[in-house]
């Protein structure tokens, strides 16, 4: 008789019975090795993580540095023939070079940022001092800041005796100079520059004319100077008014409209044009006076869609464009301001349009102005309440007004304001007295905005110019300034 098979398995069974408890060994050894992973990870995204904060400090600190470049003027001057750009970029006590720091240091993700290493270059020559890498480093400068973050917090990694981890970023930025970029001698072949096309741009069409220069002040004189040269672009009377009263940056003049206090606008002079004559008849003038010398007229520009962040305090205007004013107190981000691009092949062209009357105390530029830099309508021709500045001494200096938007920045300096605004150049030809005419954009005057004066014109200083010639050969360069900032791989 055959044994049961109940017995052969009970014999089975028994012959296992060592084996109890082998599995959840195991499970306890993987557990181990999944909770060490686990923390291990821990470890390794909070380092990822502050890898990519770091990243985005040392971008955001190289645009600082690039901007105050910007608007410094610096590009002004490609060649540094007045020996001023190390008030700019020289050393870790440089306004260019303090901005970088104080932006690397305000954001971080544990740790202490042990150090920042602000440095410039160009040509393949790298120093702290932008003066020592040469001449072109006016053509588009460049600075790269590295940062260095130590004593990053270990959770789990401390076990195996890692008590702090260390990160480390950099980027570079470039302030385009497209004035010089690609200019034969400056470091270019082509004989041509890369165009910009800034936006936000207040709608004031400035003729290609420098009412600094005495040969200006003969209407149509062929011998009056240009802001930019016509053939390449290039800047005219470059370097600083500081040392040599010859120079673009750092002018002072009187800007104002070349209309009349009615609307639409009707032309005082045209072309419009630096006005000679101390008792000029016309309407576009309070009893009869121009503003005085130096003085340029400029003509109000088509204005394409309403505006983004237009304050309150500004009205729709009382032109028939009732979206200049808003351009001019908010942001014109709908007009595409076509540098180089003549006036005959843009589709759609730049054009000036006389519809509008931003002319007189109460017209609508006065008032756009009045309320985008916080001046008092009751105190014009002086400071009151808008930021100021100081150009006495390089880098200029701007001061927060007493009704800066930013209560904490009143009374301290700051690198960015409202008063600071961009104009499009126009190249000079002739204007129909009514409507609208077509014109050519050649360059852009970055300009500080220093008060509306008694009759509604402008007292502005010039901080940089940037031009574009006659041809758009090379792709467009977008930004808020004529000397646009990015962030760029190093070469």
């Amino acid at each position: 008789m055959k044994t049961p098979a109940i017995r052969r398995f009970g014999r089975t069974h028994r012959s296992r019975h060592g084996e109890r408890g082998v599995t959840m060994v195991l499970v306890a050894l993987a557990m181990i090795a999944i909770i060490a992973m686990a923390a291990l990870s821990i470890d390794v995204i909070t380092l990822y993580l502050a890898r990519e904060e770091a990243q985005r400090a040392a971008d955001a600190a190289a645009l600082a540095a690039a901007r105050v470049i910007s608007i410094s003027g610096l590009t002004g001057d490609p060649t540094d023939s007045q020996n001023l750009w190390q008030s700019i970029c020289n050393g870790s006590t440089s306004p260019a070079s303090q901005a970088a720091t104080a932006v690397a240091t305000q954001s971080a993700v544990g740790g202490t940022v042990a150090a920042v290493l602000v440095t410039y270059s160009a040509g393949g020559t790298t120093s702290s001092d932008c003066a020592a890498v040469g001449a072109a480093f006016g053509v588009n400068p460049l600075v790269t800041v590295q940062i260095t973050r130590t004593g990053l917090p270990t959770f789990f990694s401390r076990i195996w005796g890692n008590t702090g981890n260390n990160v480390s970023a950099s980027a570079t930025a470039e302030a385009l100079n497209p004035s010089a970029s690609d200019l034969t001698g400056n470091g270019g072949a082509s004989g041509t520059v890369t165009p910009v096309q800034p936006s936000c741009v207040k709608p004031w069409m400035v003729p290609n004319q420098n009412p600094r220069n005495a040969t200006c002040n003969t209407l149509g004189n062929p011998l009056c100077l240009k802001f930019v040269s016509l053939a390449d672009g290039a800047i005219q009377n470059f370097g600083f008014r500081l040392l040599n009263p010859a120079s673009v940056i750092g002018e002072t003049f009187n800007l104002f409209a070349d209309c009349g206090t009615g609307a639409p606008c009707t032309l005082v002079v045209t072309p419009p044009n630096p006005q000679p004559q101390a008792n000029a008849a016309g309407p576009g003038f309070t009893s009869g006076v121009a503003p005085p010398l130096p003085n340029l007229e400029y003509v109000p520009g088509a204005v394409s869609a309403p505006s983004v962040a237009v304050p309150s305090c500004s009205g729709s205007g009382s032109g028939g464009n009732l979206d200049y004013q808003p351009a001019v107190a908010g942001c014109d981000q709908s007009t595409v301001y076509q540098c180089g691009v003549q006036s005959s092949t843009a589709a759609p062209a730049n054009s000036i349009d006389l519809s509008e009357n931003p002319g007189g105390v109460s017209g609508d530029t006065a008032a756009g102005v009045e309320c985008l830099i916080n001046q008092s309508p009751l105190n014009l021709g002086v400071v009151s309440g808008q930021d100021s500045m100081i150009t006495t001494s390089f880098p200029f200096q701007i001061t927060a007004g007493s009704a800066n938007a930013n209560v904490a920045l009143r009374g301290g300096t700051v690198t960015s304001s409202n008063s600071i605004m961009s104009l499009p150049i126009y190249d000079d030809g002739t204007i129909i007295g009514s409507g609208t005419t077509p014109v050519t954009i050649v360059g852009f005057l970055q300009v500080f905005v220093n008060w509306v004066n008694t009759d509604g014109s402008l007292n502005v200083t010039v901080l940089n110019v940037a031009g574009c010639g006659n041809n758009a050969a090379n792709r467009p360069v977008t930004g808020s300034s004529p000397v646009p900032v990015r962030l760029v791989t190093p070469p």
